[in-house]
């Protein structure tokens, strides 16, 4: 490949990581890695300055201001920075400081918090807008999402009359974990990491969500101020006293001894609240830098080290088994203590057997082990040379090491599941996802308390909700006799929620609210589907062989027939709860579009149901009607080309009256 090809592919790449790390929060590749591509681009394009162009990804900052939020044009630039990767080219930047400016120089080493780069305006102290970074000279208008963040304050003591400071919103570390076991128990993606977690959470349309997110912010420069300093750390220590968050700083008369900084923040990252993925140098002079300036993107008087990924080899000495909360089974390598990253590591996660088979991982092996982005520890490869003899392949067991319950694969990816409904590994998730509202809809009984329930001995499956006692429950933290007689009350009443909430909360795989409807009308009763052949169960509607052979696995198992039993005797129904008035929609398809005044779309599907029809959520040439209310959309305009009869709300009232 010649230099024209490698520098136009290094933009496309580039260019095309930068959307999905700065606009849709979705890396693909680690922070090194992006950094190696960009610093080679540079080298190609000094090596050949006939070839930059203003659009390539070194003229500019990365990120584009996103339709969904108001423009704000930065009143100062929020720059990017220059990376090094080497302490020869921090020295390399310093002795360019001493050919450039007039000593005596002095620098100033901060940690890099990863998260997602604000300005911040105060008028008379009052917070009035902020706004992200954007491309740099233009950002987002995001003031109400960052008016939830904890630690920004609205009101600053001893303010200028005019101040734009900048930050970065990060999310903790203790947050980002929590927030994923949350996410995991509800069945959504997870966060690769905390700065994906923060960056989504601030570009939340709704405030309320932004804020449950409990972000936090740490100031780390004045961009604009109605009052003048001169030093760097003057202006961190004036935020301090307004009462901002400032990131933590240490000024040095040598470069040397910022070397030592860096090297200390390096051994001691973990210690910090949020994720790190550089050090910060930066002239500590404001005279000094006004002298200098910047490039097109990046000021002259700083530079970013960032930390290499440290690798190192170790000996895996067993392979573990884990059982996630939704029952994935994952394979975890022990492996003898190896300091990584500040931090002593002794385990590193194999993801799955796919990724097992692929690097023939074996007990006794040599790998090599880094941490990914700098938080999960992982094997990166096998030194096959050093493999003892007598080792063998290892594969995930066929039964669940927790329950001993059978493992399934996922038809359309990699993860092996446990179907256990009284997993312990699962507890939580499948406690939470029984109480949910598609399924049993207990009111009151959220994450929250299903963990208070367990953590103290009350329940360990979902039937044994129904055999809490109220005094065990008052006696829990944040309860009480009142909030315990209410959460009594929902676990009460749910009893007679019927037999397709009690499907949908068993959490059998392929069966969902939808299915779980189609089968209790089907069967009618829990012994009718218990009796079904796999054949028989294939012939319902919409349930194909793959669910049917799911299904029949989990009804024979003995810890889904026990929890059916404890269910049976504490009352709950296991018939069909689906009252048919008549059956006037027999046969019937409808599908719901647009924003119906009386009725919430889950009403309307009910009463279509009630009468014996189907509610679907896609037209097709089976579709029967389509009830449309305000702003319809595509599928108004679908059922218009297929020539399907649309109603308005007047005219499908007169056909339930």
């Amino acid at each position: 490949m010649d230099y024209k090809q490698e520098i136009e592919q290094l933009r496309q790449a580039i260019e095309e990581n930068s959307r999905l790390y700065y606009d849709l929060d979705a890396p693909v590749i680690s922070d090194y890695e992006y950094d190696a591509m960009m610093r080679r681009l540079r080298e190609l394009e000094a090596e050949h300055p006939e070839l930059v162009t203003p659009d390539s990804p070194t003229q500019h900052v990365g990120g584009h201001v996103m339709s969904t939020f108001a423009p704000v044009t930065h009143e100062v630039p929020l720059e990017s920075l220059n990376d090094v990767f080497s302490f020869d080219e921090v020295r390399e930047f310093a002795a360019r400081m001493e050919e450039q400016v007039v000593a005596p120089l002095r620098f100033s080493v901060e940690p890099k918090i990863d998260g997602l780069s604000m300005a911040l305006t105060y008028e008379n102290g009052v917070f009035v807008r902020g706004a992200t970074r954007g491309n740099g000279v233009v950002g987002e208008d995001v003031t109400e999402n960052l008016r939830t963040v904890r630690n920004l304050p609205k009101q600053l003591k001893n303010a200028p009359a005019h101040l734009v400071v900048r930050g970065e919103v990060y999310m903790s570390k203790d947050v980002f974990r929590e927030l994923n076991v949350q996410r995991e128990i509800n069945g959504e993606p997870l966060f690769a990491n905390p700065r994906n977690a923060a960056a989504g959470s601030m570009r939340q349309q709704d405030p309320k969500v932004a804020a449950e997110r409990k972000l936090d912010i740490v100031l780390f420069n004045i961009q604009a101020a109605s009052q003048t300093y001169e030093t760097h750390g003057e202006t961190l220590d004036a935020m301090g006293d307004m009462g901002f968050n400032v990131v933590p700083y240490q000024v040095y008369g040598s470069i040397e001894e910022c070397l030592q900084q860096i090297e200390y923040l390096g051994n001691h990252r973990e210690e910090l609240p949020y994720d790190m993925d550089g050090a910060v140098v930066k002239l500590d002079s404001l005279a000094q830098r006004r002298d200098l300036g910047s490039t097109a993107k990046a000021p002259r008087w700083a530079v970013a080290y960032k930390y290499p990924p440290e690798k190192k080899e170790s000996r895996v000495v067993d392979i573990v088994v884990q059982v996630g909360r939704t029952g994935v089974l994952t394979p975890k390598a022990v492996i003898e203590p190896v300091r990584l990253a500040g931090t002593t590591v002794t385990n590193a996660t194999l993801h799955n057997q796919d990724f097992v088979d692929k690097l023939d991982i074996r007990i006794g092996d040599t790998v090599v082990v880094q941490k990914a982005g700098e938080i999960i520890p992982e094997v990166l490869s096998v030194n096959p040379a050093l493999r003892p003899e007598g080792t063998v392949p290892f594969h995930l067991p066929e039964t669940c090491p927790e329950c001993g319950s059978p493992i399934v694969r996922d038809e359309d990816g990699v993860a092996m599941r446990c179907t256990g409904l009284e997993c312990p590994a699962q507890l939580l998730r499948n406690i939470a996802h029984f109480a949910s509202r598609e399924a049993m809809d207990i009111d009151g009984l959220g994450i929250a308390l299903c963990q208070s329930l367990i953590e103290a001995g009350l329940v360990k499956s979902p039937a044994e909700l129904y055999y809490l006692e109220p005094q065990s429950v008052a006696a829990l933290d944040r309860m009480g006799k009142k909030s315990a007689e209410n959460l009594m009350r929902s676990i009460e009443n749910s009893k007679t929620q019927g037999l397709a909430r009690v499907l949908c909360g068993f959490g059998i795989r392929q069966v969902g609210s939808k299915a779980s409807k189609t089968l209790a009308s089907y069967f009618e009763s829990m012994d009718q589907l218990m009796a079904a052949t796999e054949e028989e169960l294939t012939a319902v509607p919409d349930i194909g062989p793959v669910t049917a052979g799911f299904i029949r696995q989990w009804l024979d198992q003995p810890q889904s027939q026990h929890q059916i039993r404890l269910l049976r005797e504490a009352g709950v129904s296991m018939d069909s709860a689906e009252t048919i008035v008549d059956h006037r929609f027999q046969g019937m398809t409808f599908v719901l579009t647009g924003t119906l005044e009386r009725y919430t779309r889950d009403e309307a599907a009910a009463i279509i149901e009630g009468f014996g029809g189907k509610a679907s959520g896609s037209v097709s040439k089976k579709t029967t009607y389509v009830l449309a209310g305000e702003n319809a959309g595509s599928k108004l305009t679908k059922a218009n080309d297929l020539g399907i009869p649309v109603l308005t709300e007047v005219e499908f009232d007169a056909m339930i009256q």
